[in-house]
């Protein structure tokens, strides 16, 4: 294995000097005077979104290699490792050279970049050989499916073992409590109950983050990353009710007053706060600098909120809701945006806005249910004195944004959870299936698909764990987040659809599970940042001077 790895090394530093030649043409075409022409890259989206993709691949394969590393030292990379780490390798490394998919119909290609030479010369690396023409072979695919078939699992052990004891837990209670039930509830277009909620939160699902002193459990974003992705294995509701605690959490943790934080951390940890994040308008979508709704100071210091919202999920039953609004409307963009922490009344069936100056009209969702969405409206609605976030105007938009790094790793988390849910369905599919007197597994183009899938899942994995670690450790890692959710989100995505195809006709069948898995997965390229933002987020943020992740 010594010298695979070896080889796998030296093909991560090959293609990060790839794509530190896509950076130099880059720069050539948007950077003048150590500044970004914002008017140049919006027209070269494809050329800087292109460039977002190609080094979201080669981190994951760094993040591959790490894993390799991480299983060697264990004493478990054996050979479904092997196949994992050749196969990863190889794919990732085709699609650097060739060209990478940013969807199903945009394909970035080295020409874009005037890099054909460079990517032949990449190609031609004596460690790519290898990978290219035998670790991503039909035999190394095939052995893969058959092992997985047979119940092997590549390794998956984090180095803690309080993290793997976390995560142990988690999967066996979302395979107890959440799994059997998830598929009915999605049908139903039911709210999780709230005795399961009450489980959650006895578990500790809602202060993962939150520190001890105010009664959570005081981890890391690797923690989160486990419980989020194991929950989301079961069904993504699950794992999606500890966004809206772990952005409220965050919010509070790091801007608010010592009051609010006293007052809000310990019940949003124990759960008897549920919160919701009420950012999005109906004309605003990602361009946060326009939204209108308005939060005016009443004489008794309380303030007075009107507006609209849509998109806001778990809306009906939530207590508290962070909202973002306008306090300045004489100052333009970001810089008159306050966050307010608004309390209400949770809502019922029959009742779901009790509280007067809001209502909200349920929009129907094809997939992620469970938590249901509205689209809100404000008119006088009061908020409490002292329910300006950290008791400071203007300051909105920088705190939101410092939110943003860990909610984009729980979204990567959750994404891989629903990856790994679809796999489970397609591997199960395609083993008890018979075609032609064989099980379907028998066949390349499916074994193919389960092979992929469960390499594409372990690089995404820990593509969002290594994002999750560098948070852990106080270090900036805005890029490496989105990279974790943009890739984490396609292979979502790829993994559902591949499973779908699997199930044959089954497939589109809303009794079968997959179906709804595949509606679930459609919305992880879309919200916390829709793939295109992010891809943008990302290339802008590589090209800046003084971000620049290697040269």
């Amino acid at each position: 294995m010594t010298d695979t790895l070896a080889l796998a090394r030296e093909a991560v530093a090959a293609a990060q000097s790839y794509t530190s030649a896509i950076r130099t043409s880059l720069n050539a075409r948007l950077v003048s005077d150590g500044r970004i022409d914002m008017a140049e890259a919006e027209r070269q989206q494809r050329r800087l979104h292109g460039f977002a993709w190609t080094a979201t691949l080669a981190d994951a394969l760094a993040a591959l290699v790490d894993w390799a590393a991480r299983a060697e030292a264990a004493g478990q990379f054996g050979a479904i490792e092997t196949r994992v780490l050749e196969i990863g390798m190889g794919d990732y490394c085709a699609q650097i050279a060739g060209g990478v998919a940013m969807s199903q119909s945009e394909v970035v290609r080295p020409a874009e970049y005037g890099l054909l030479t460079e990517a032949r010369a990449f190609e031609d690396e004596p460690s790519l050989r290898h990978f290219l023409a035998e670790g991503n072979a039909p035999e190394a695919r095939a052995d893969l499916a058959q092992r997985l078939a047979a119940g092997e699992r590549p390794f998956e052990g984090t180095g803690d073992e309080t993290l793997d004891m976390i995560r142990d837990q988690f999967r066996a209670f979302a395979a107890d409590r959440i799994a059997p039930h998830a598929h009915e509830w999605h049908l139903a277009d039911a709210l999780i109950p709230l005795p399961v909620v009450e489980e959650m939160a006895e578990l500790g699902v809602f202060g993962v983050c939150i520190a001890e002193e105010y009664g959570g459990l005081g981890l890391g974003k690797q923690a989160m990353c486990l419980v989020s992705e194991e929950l989301s294995r079961g069904w993504i509701c699950a794992g999606s009710l500890g966004t809206r605690s772990e952005i409220a959490g965050e919010l509070i943790g790091e801007n608010g007053t010592e009051a609010q934080k006293a007052k809000f951390l310990p019940r949003i940890a124990d759960g008897s706060v549920l919160p919701t994040a009420v950012f999005t308008e109906p004309d605003t979508g990602s361009d946060l600098a326009s939204v209108r709704t308005r939060a005016t100071r009443q004489a008794d210091d309380s303030w007075r909120i009107d507006g609209a919202k849509t998109w806001i999920t778990h809306a009906a039953r939530a207590d508290l809701m962070t909202v973002l609004c306008r306090t300045n409307p004489t100052t333009p963009g970001y810089g008159g945006l306050s966050m307010m922490l608004a309390e209400k009344t949770r809502g019922t069936d029959k009742h779901p806005f009790p509280d007067g100056g809001i209502d909200g009209s349920e929009i129907e969702v094809l997939g992620y249910r469970g938590m249901k969405e509205y689209a809100l409206g404000f008119d006088g609605f009061r908020v409490a004195a002292g329910g300006l976030l950290g008791g400071a105007e203007g300051q909105g938009f920088k705190q939101l944004m410092r939110t943003f790094e860990g909610a984009r790793i729980q979204t990567a988390a959750r994404a891989v959870g629903v990856g790994w849910n679809a796999f489970d369905l397609g591997l199960k599919y395609a083993c008890e299936r018979k075609q032609f007197g064989k099980p379907l597994l028998a066949f390349p183009r499916v074994s193919d698909k389960l092979a992929m899938m469960a390499c594409e899942l372990v690089m995404a994995r820990e593509l969002t764990w290594s994002a999750a670690r560098q948070k852990d450790r106080g270090e900036r890692c805005d890029i490496e987040a989105g990279m974790a959710k943009l890739l984490a989100a396609r292979v979502a995505w790829a993994s559902a659809d591949n499973a779908l195809q699997i199930h044959g006709g089954n497939g589109y069948a809303l009794e079968y599970e997959i179906s709804r898995v595949l509606c679930d997965a459609r919305i992880l390229n879309i919200f916390e940042g829709a793939g295109e933002i992010q891809a943008h987020v990302i290339g802008r943020g590589l090209l800046s001077p003084g971000r620049a992740k290697r040269d």
